[in-house]
C-alpha cells in the first residue's frame, strides 16, 4: 500500500521523481516572481515590487535546494514547504493558486507512484 511521506528517505526513483518536480518549479516560481513584480511596477504597489521579486527568488531558489536534497530524510519535508509556498503565492498573483495545484499534484504523484515503482525494484529475497 502507497502511502504519502512527510519526513524520511524515499527510494531513488523516487527521489529523482521528486527532484524532477521541484527543478521544474522553480523556473515556474521565478516567472511567477516576475509577473508579481510587473504587476506590482505597473500597479500602485511600486515600493513592494522588488520584494515580491526577492521573495520569489529566494522560494525559487528553495525549490532547487529541495531537489538536491530530496535524498535526504527532511527533503521530502523541504518539498512539501515549497508546494504550501507556492499555493499561497497564490495570494499574490492568483494563477499561482492553479499553478500550486498542478505541481501538488505532480508531488504526490511521484511520491505515490514513485514508492510503487521502487518497491518493484527491489531486490527479492
Amino acid at each position: 500500500m502507497s502511502r504519502l511521506v512527510f519526513y524520511g528517505t524515499t527510494g531513488k526513483f523516487t527521489w529523482r521523481m521528486l527532484a524532477t518536480v521541484l527543478a521544474g518549479q522553480s523556473i515556474i516560481i521565478f516567472f511567477g516572481a516576475l509577473v508579481a513584480r510587473g504587476v506590482a511596477m505597473a500597479g500602485s504597489q511600486p515600493a513592494t515590487a522588488g520584494r515580491y521579486l526577492l521573495v520569489g527568488s529566494a522560494v525559487a531558489v528553495l525549490c532547487v535546494a529541495g531537489a538536491g536534497l530530496t535524498r535526504k530524510p527532511y527533503g521530502v519535508t523541504v518539498g512539501w514547504v515549497v508546494q504550501l509556498l507556492t499555493i499561497l503565492s497564490g495570494l499574490v498573483v492568483p494563477m499561482m493558486f492553479l499553478v500550486g495545484l498542478i505541481f501538488l499534484a505532480l508531488w504526490v504523484v511521484s511520491l505515490l507512484q514513485g514508492g510503487k515503482v521502487d518497491r518493484l525494484r527491489a531486490p527479492v529475497g
